[in-house]
Order: structure tokens, then sequence, then C-alpha cells
């Protein structure tokens, strides 16, 4: 079972622009931001994490392509998408990533769906799968017990990016289509924590 997070006032905080290289019209936001067309934006095209780990949307609603978002600069577009199978250049909506420690993370990964069939117990990251003896797609569900993590497509965290947390769906996630709305394959190749 997922451990219950708790949620810090003043923990999170990005800053966003609606042109790249942080120019434009700027805004900070403490809390997520469901249609950054709410604040006057027609997309984010820059934007800098100041504190905590935030997850960032394609679409409206927290729909689409997943990017994790940690502290730094993402000048434009590309910071963000460029290792992804499509570039995405804009980003729609984006929320506060509640679960990231980086330390206390801990994951089941299981070969098959409805946690069924080889498992595997996580809380360091691992590059490549393939490596350690998983098949190309032989990760189907996950159990985040603890913490937040990002499985990527393939090795290197490149491809799309999956973010299972251990506050969200009670931290199961029974079949690939739980990963995400945008979730167009099962395979995942890499894994890895996201810091907070």
């Amino acid at each position: 079972m997922s451990q219950p997070c708790t949620k810090f006032p003043g923990l999170w905080k990005i800053v966003a622009w609606d042109e790249a290289f942080f120019q434009g019209r700027r805004q900070e936001f403490t809390a997520e931001c469901s249609d950054v067309r709410a604040c006057g934006f027609q997309t984010v095209r820059s934007l800098r994490i100041e504190s905590g780990a935030w997850a960032g949307f394609e679409h409206l609603g927290f729909q689409g392509q997943q990017f994790v978002l940690e502290r730094g600069d993402y000048p434009h577009w590309e910071a963000w998408s460029g290792s992804h199978a499509y570039h995405v250049e804009r980003m729609s909506s984006f929320r506060p990533i509640a679960c990231a420690n980086h330390r206390d993370s801990r994951m089941t990964i299981f070969e098959q769906e409805n946690f069924l069939g080889r498992k595997g117990e996580l809380s360091d990251d691992y590059p490549s799968l393939p490596a350690m003896g998983w098949g190309s797609s032989a990760v189907s569900s996950f159990r985040a017990h603890s913490g937040a993590w990002v499985c990527s497509q393939f090795p290197g965290y490149r491809g799309f990016q999956y973010i299972l947390e251990s506050d969200r769906h009670a931290g199961e996630y029974k079949r690939f289509r739980e990963w995400g709305s945008h979730a167009q394959t099962a395979q995942v190749q890499s894994i890895r924590r996201i810091q907070q």
C-alpha cells in the first residue's frame, strides 16, 4: 500500500513565460494550473522551476504527453521535450508532484498487467532494465509504495515519459493505460526517481 504524502505550502514554485528564453508575459505559480489560457497565456514557451518537482502536460487539464520538470531552467520547448519520440512545442497545464522524495522511494515492478508474473523491487535509478534482465517490454504494471518515479520508453531515460506517484491511484498502476492519457505503448526500459 502507498504511503501518504504531506503537502507543505510554499514547497513548489514555478515561473512561466509565454515566449522562449524567458521573454514576454511572466507569471509565478505555487499550485497547479489546469489551463494556462486562464492566466492570459496561449501556451508556456519557457519556464524556471525554483522549488519542488512538477509535471508538465502538452494539453489542458493535465492531458497529453507528460514531462518531468525538476529544479532548473527550461529556456525553450526542446529543454523539456528534446529526448521524446516527438517534439512538443507547447505546455498547456502543469501541477506539482507531491511525493518526490528521492531518498525514500520504493516501487515494485511486474512483468504482466494486474501485478502478475515476475516482479522486482526498486529503490534506486535504473538506466537500462534490459541490461538487468528485463525484456524490452517486460514491465506492465507497477506499485509505487513511496516517492515519485518517471518511467521512460527507452534506456537512458529517453522516449515517452510516464510519471508514477505513490499518492495517485493509491500508487497502483495495473495496466499501461493508467500511466497517462497519452500512453501509446507498454514499453518501459528505464526508470528513475524524481527529485524534489
